[in-house]
């Protein structure tokens, strides 16, 4: 009989360990999270990536790479490998703090990188976001520079389904900068009160007068 509970761990610790290697080594391709399934014909994987194509590689070289990696360094048995586009790439924390980080990269000030990631992500639909970058900004003294706009959740309930966050690091000639994005999708917060009209609450009364 499988032990249930040891089963998950071994699958929720596999998955950590996978997704480490991925965000890593698919930085560039926009990764933005993976998902294991384990079916009778073998583990399968779904990556999600803002660049699919750049997963893929020149006639498929590429993912035929990371399922011998999974298979082999991962203990996975008989991956296979399915890549899955997101359909708004700016509201995912990963993938914009991807971006950002390949902004720097190329030489962008990091007020300009945050501030341009910043528009896309609001203009995307997002209720609120926050980006942080750390490190030596502009002198040997490490500090951080932080843009906000809209409501950013940091409590509650609400947090576990609306906000998606982050964290990446960037290697520049100054040192380590690190990276902070946290977006607030578009939904229905813990905290909405919401109230009724005033006929509609009339009506609400009188029909329970009426029931008494």
């Amino acid at each position: 009989m499988v032990d249930i509970k040891k089963y998950f761990l071994e699958m929720n610790v596999t998955k950590l360990k996978v997704d480490e290697y991925l965000s890593k080594t698919l930085a560039k391709a926009g990764y933005a999270g993976v998902d294991l399934f384990r079916t009778p014909l073998g583990d399968r994987v779904i990556i999600y990536a803002d660049r699919p194509a750049m997963v893929i590689g020149r006639k498929g070289q590429q993912i035929k790479k990371l399922a011998d990696v999974l298979s082999k360094y991962f203990k996975l048995e008989n991956p296979q490998i399915t890549v899955t586009g997101i359909e708004v790439p700016e509201l995912s924390a990963r993938i914009m703090a991807s971006r950002i980080a390949l902004a720097l990269e190329k030489g962008y000030h990091f007020r300009r990188a945050a501030f341009v990631a910043l528009r896309r992500i609001m203009g995307a639909g997002a209720v609120g976001c926050e980006i942080i970058i750390s490190g030596k900004l502009v002198s040997e003294r490490a500090r951080y520079e932080k843009v906000k706009a809209g409501k950013v959740y940091k409590s509650g309930g609400h947090v576990s389904r609306l906000v998606d966050r982050a964290v990446t690091s960037v290697l520049l000639k100054p040192g380590l900068y690190g990276i902070e994005v946290i977006i607030v999708k578009p939904g229905v917060p813990d905290d909405l009160v919401t109230f009724k009209p005033q006929e509609q609450a009339q009506q609400v009364q009188g029909s329970a007068g009426e029931a008494g």
